[in-house]
């Protein structure tokens, strides 16, 4: 009999609708004002985010300092340097403006600020080393990661060719300010990615072996939905503040507790994308889109078939008085329409520049978390996997 023991710790305090900006001398100065500005600078300067912060910071009399070139995949280096930027000049908050990407490399530079150690890389190892951090303040501008409420921050190490994390709950950030409007202008293939990267976040969780989570279950099941529902339409009317709003909201409920209170999923998708990520430049969502409907038919048998009919019936609508073979073949059939169909993402690792030349470092790597994973996958599993996808 399982027995739900777990912790939930979702302090982040949230500001969200239209206007929500208004509230950012009010998140940023219970900290100081000194503010290390972590941001793109194309996204914050198109969006009007960054007059309007900076506005904000002369009027109220901040001193900031700027990191304004995070890539897509955060790198250690930016790491790095933002916190010799923090220590330099005795910053007091971190302000992210942006998406995962930014707000992770955010999180990686509060993590070290006030690391003593050789080794930066080394709290990402071993996030007991995270003892002390810098407070967070985040702007979102994408609904994708969910990062603006949770303790993780993913950054690819390129000297090791590792896409690992900084984890710890010193790292939730301490407000974040939510305002649809500033997603808008997203460019076309970030929604479609950040999209698939909600549904899939949420799926991890999902696919599990408990069994007695009805609760934890629905509140899955209508993060997926509302990933179907209007991931497409947040593609055909950039512009749609229901659309947008409902994305944006949805993202951290995927990623923050919530859907895995009483489970024990080892996030297989991720632990297969990440040594992807590490060798090759991709879009993270892309990637796990992509992999999830080859690893849905390889783990699909009689142990796990209930789990895709209660999926396929509950986020799809696919008739629950058909044969379970039937419906656990729809359901992955209604995920690639979604995918590939209705969010226009690629099909293949090919298509994104991935070729054959890494499968078995990457495959080595995935293997290390295959004790958490919901079915278990070797070696010899996972590259039939990157190459079905490939």
């Amino acid at each position: 009999m399982r027995t739900y023991q777990f912790v939930h710790n979702t302090p982040t305090k949230v500001f969200f609708g239209d206007g929500a900006i208004e509230h950012l001398d009010e998140a940023l100065s219970q900290f100081g004002k000194k503010v290390l500005m972590v941001f793109d600078k194309n996204t914050a300067k198109f969006t009007g985010l960054y007059d309007v912060v900076t506005g904000v910071f002369k009027d109220k009399g901040y001193e900031w300092w700027e990191l304004d070139s995070v890539d897509p995949n955060p790198r250690l280096k930016s790491v790095v340097e933002g916190a010799e930027i923090c220590r330099k000049n005795g910053v007091e908050v971190i302000l992210a403006i942006g998406g995962g990407s930014v707000i992770d490399c955010s999180k990686g530079i509060a993590a070290i600020t006030f690391y003593e150690g050789d080794d930066p890389w080394a709290p990402a190892v071993d996030s007991n080393l995270i003892q002390k951090v810098l407070p967070l303040v985040c702007v979102c501008t994408m609904a994708s990661t969910g990062s603006e409420m949770d303790g993780g921050a993913i950054i690819t190490n390129t000297d090791i060719n590792v896409k690992a994390g900084y984890h710890s709950d010193l790292l939730i950030p301490k407000v974040s300010i939510m305002d649809p409007v500033y997603t808008y202008t997203a460019p076309k293939r970030q929604v479609a990615a950040g999209c698939a990267d909600i549904f899939i976040h949420t799926s991890e969780t999902y696919f599990d072996p408990a069994d007695d989570t009805y609760l934890v279950d629905g509140f899955g099941e209508a993060i997926m939905r509302t990933c179907v529902k209007y991931g497409p339409i947040a593609l055909k009317e950039p512009d749609n503040f229901e659309a947008r709003a409902n994305l944006l909201w949805a993202a951290p409920w995927a990623i923050n507790g919530l859907v895995r209170g009483g489970r024990m999923s080892g996030w297989t998708l991720h632990g297969l994308q990440h040594p992807i990520g590490a060798y090759y430049d991709i879009i993270h969502g892309q990637g796990l889109a992509i992999l999830m409907p080859h690893w849905m038919r390889y783990i699909l048998s009689d142990k796990t078939i209930d789990k895709f009919v209660e999926y396929g019936v509950n986020v799809f609508g696919i008739d629950p008085n058909l044969p379970k073979k039937e419906i656990a073949e729809k359901a992955i059939e209604a995920t690639e329409d979604f995918f590939f169909n209705k969010l226009e993402i690629p099909r293949t690792l090919s298509e994104i520049g991935v070729d054959d030349k890494h499968f078995e470092d990457m495959a080595n790597q995935a293997v290390q978390g295959k004790n958490g994973m919901y079915v278990p996958l070797e070696k010899e599993d996972i590259i039939a996997i990157y190459k079905a996808a490939l």
